[in-house]
């Protein structure tokens, strides 16, 4: 609510006569100030303006200057991959202008202007001038050529490659977070499990993929076997690591206040631990996912790893590159999801633990 200012006027005062001023915001207005000055558009967006002036420059270099054409008559999509850079440059630049951009696309400002110029460069070398030979390498647009005529066999492979991770994962994970807690918590475990754990954990699981080809009833059991020996030791060892780390006054008020030992292992020990068994996630899914893609190339008759090989097979170095592209795709959004759980589940010691 306004009120009238009573200040005297001169050159110390901070209104003039008769002026409305609006006191300032408290309680939940206060709070959601912040939020609405960051909603609210910040003027013209200059690394936008350069990032749209970026794309626009690489749709008009595909399209005004024409491919050298080497032993066949031209790249597929070259004008759709040029029309593709001229729409994100005018969006860019519409957003840049009207100072509409998130905090998101305002963060990726950077990356934006980048990007451009990467696939500009890209675009030179190899439809352009040709310095970087066919059929080894190809330019961007031939990726868009790939998915568009071969997208089923390169859509079920990822589908192939995702439940493939997320068995052998999911597996892994459950064992080694039991294995885990047990060492960590019970003497008489660490004594025997651990040296064993120190042992073979250390040995790639890719060793062991003529053994597992060979002792598994199927070539999808022993991928599952693999991926799920790579993720068991990191995360084995993380929460091992953090449950035998967890203070031991947190035990000693536990019990104080009669609490159980499945209360002290559940209730107290694994929260305490959660940050380093998050830790072990991420290693985890590092090391089963190299793993995924060496067991599907050794024996599996779907997948990402399997097309790799398909496409190395047929010299289709463009479908190739495409593989490669999604698996860091598949990657990075699991990475991303991985990290969504983790700040959900451990939001309770946001105040306490830095990440």
């Amino acid at each position: 609510m306004s009120t009238v200012s009573t200040d005297l006027p001169g050159p110390l005062s901070g209104s003039r006569p008769g002026a409305v001023r609006t006191p300032p915001p408290r309680g939940r207005d206060a709070a959601a100030a912040p939020l609405l000055a960051e909603a609210a558009p910040r003027g013209l967006w200059r690394t936008g303006v350069l990032a749209a002036v970026t794309w626009l420059a690489l749709g008009a270099l595909t399209l005004a200057w024409p491919n050298r054409e080497v032993g066949f008559s031209d790249w597929a999509y070259t004008q759709e991959f040029g029309i593709a850079a001229l729409v994100a440059g005018a969006v860019l630049l519409l957003l840049a202008v009207l100072g509409v951009a998130g905090r998101g696309v305002r963060h990726a400002g950077a990356w934006l202007v980048a990007a451009p110029l990467l696939l500009a460069l890209w675009e030179v070398l190899t439809a352009k001038l040709g310095v970087l030979p066919p059929p080894f390498f190809a330019p961007p647009q031939s990726l868009i050529d790939v998915v568009a005529e071969d997208w089923q066999r390169l859509g079920n492979s990822t589908l192939y490659s995702a439940r493939l991770l997320l068995h052998g994962l999911v597996l892994g994970a459950i064992v080694g977070f039991l294995t885990g807690v047990l060492i960590g918590w019970s003497r008489i475990a660490g004594y025997w499990v651990h040296p064993v754990l120190r042992f073979l954990g250390p040995v790639p699981a890719s060793a062991l993929l003529p053994l597992a080809f060979f002792f598994a009833p199927s070539s999808y059991a022993a991928a599952v076997f693999l991926v799920a020996l790579a993720s068991f030791f990191p995360l084995a060892v993380l929460t091992w690591s953090g449950v035998a780390s967890v203070n031991k006054s947190y035990y000693d008020v536990a019990r104080t206040l009669g609490a159980s030992e499945w209360f002290l292992v559940l209730r107290v020990a694994i929260p305490a631990a959660l940050p380093q068994v998050f830790v072990g996630f991420f290693m985890a899914l590092g090391a089963s996912f190299s793993v995924l893609i060496t067991a599907e190339m050794m024996g599996v008759k779907a997948g990402l790893g399997w097309y790799l090989q398909w496409a190395q097979g047929w010299a289709a170095y463009a479908n190739m590159y495409t593989a490669l592209l999604v698996m860091a795709a598949l990657c990075s959004g699991l990475i991303t999801l991985l990290f969504a759980i983790r700040d959900h589940v451990l939001s309770w010691q946001k105040g306490t633990v830095k990440w």
